[in-house]
């Protein structure tokens, strides 16, 4: 049962087609899942009841709406593949393209828009924090999970953790993803919520659409991992260890 209370987290978790209501709706539901619904909703500036509302509505499944996969119900070991050839492919592909549309625009229209350098410089931060933060994970939080999957399936023992448990790196992988959170909050602010100004050449206009995609993509990655990856790997290497 949803209500006033229940957090973001809760919600999305219960209803997973919530994720595209709160993107239309700009609610945090990765890095602010915590909170309660009520607050997030203030934060946004929409009404709680009227949220509620769609909320019933977006759970009704229909013919004309896609229906977002569960997956809370994929194994382990497929809802990481899923991260990975589907988030971490698109982050990297998209990093690279904006990073040359953000200079290219720039060098037009930088002049006239200051917001804008400031958006580049902040996406430049942004993929600065992404790509270890990404390699970290495919190179060691992903694999060791990988592990744990495995021994749990066959009824083996925890495999050695050289972090001590895998909670120690989730929480450093937690601090990252709200450090990118916060960038992503600084860009939509700079970018006027990715609206391009009057004067804006096709260029610019694809640039703040394609930012609004590389946010929306990015929301959904840090959801997956924060409220569904993350807390399953610590429950499994928890009873590994009991």
């Amino acid at each position: 049962m949803i209500s006033s209370g229940t957090t973001v987290r809760e919600v999305a978790l219960q209803v997973p087609e919530a994720t595209r209501l709160f993107e239309k709706l700009n609610i945090d539901y990765c890095c602010g899942g915590n909170r309660a619904l009520s607050d997030a909703c203030a934060s946004a500036g929409v009404q709680t009841e009227d949220v509620l509302r769609m909320l019933d509505e977006v759970a009704q499944p229909t013919a004309a709406r896609p229906t977002t996969p569960d997956f809370q119900q994929l194994p382990l070991p497929e809802l990481i593949s899923h991260i990975l050839d589907t988030h971490h492919v698109f982050t990297k592909a998209e990093m690279t393209r904006l990073e040359a549309l953000f200079a290219k625009v720039i060098s037009v229209h930088g002049q006239n828009h200051p917001d804008l350098k400031e958006a580049g410089r902040v996406f430049e931060r942004m993929c600065a924090d992404l790509t270890p933060h990404m390699f970290k994970e495919e190179r060691v939080l992903f694999p060791y999970m990988m592990t744990v999957s495995r021994a749990a399936a066959n009824n083996g023992e925890a495999p050695f953790a050289p972090f001590g448990t895998v909670g120690n790196p989730v929480r450093m992988m937690m601090l990252e993803h709200d450090v990118v959170g916060s960038l992503l909050r600084e860009m939509r602010k700079l970018t006027s919520d990715y609206t391009p100004p009057p004067d804006a050449c096709i260029s610019y206009q694809t640039l703040c659409q394609a930012l609004e995609a590389f946010e929306k993509d990015l929301h959904q990655h840090i959801h997956l991992e924060n409220n569904i990856l993350f807390p399953r790997a610590i429950e499994m290497e928890q009873q590994l260890n009991s």
